[in-house]
């Protein structure tokens, strides 16, 4: 439920910047994709400045936060005996 919650405070918070910017919502489909892109990339910026401060490897945030996190879970295909 708590997802919820912060989900709708966020909506309201976009809604408002956009009240204050005056951009009529929805967004023009190139625009949207390219502000739903900077949030996920921008949603990457913390861990990357956590293992940086933590002096770890940068390649360690990359493998376990960033890319399960930006690409999804990609599909494994499974060997058949036709396909093989």
């Amino acid at each position: 439920m708590k997802v919820y919650l912060v989900s709708l405070a966020v909506g309201l918070l976009v809604g408002a910047l956009y009240g204050l910017l005056h951009v009529r919502s929805p967004a023009p489909p190139v625009v949207a994709l390219v502000g739903l892109l900077g949030i996920l990339i921008g949603e990457q910026i913390p861990p990357l400045f956590h293992h940086a401060l933590t002096k770890s490897p940068v390649a360690a945030a990359w493998t376990h936060q960033i890319r399960p996190h930006v690409f999804g879970r990609l599909p494994k295909g499974q060997s058949t005996p036709e396909n093989s």
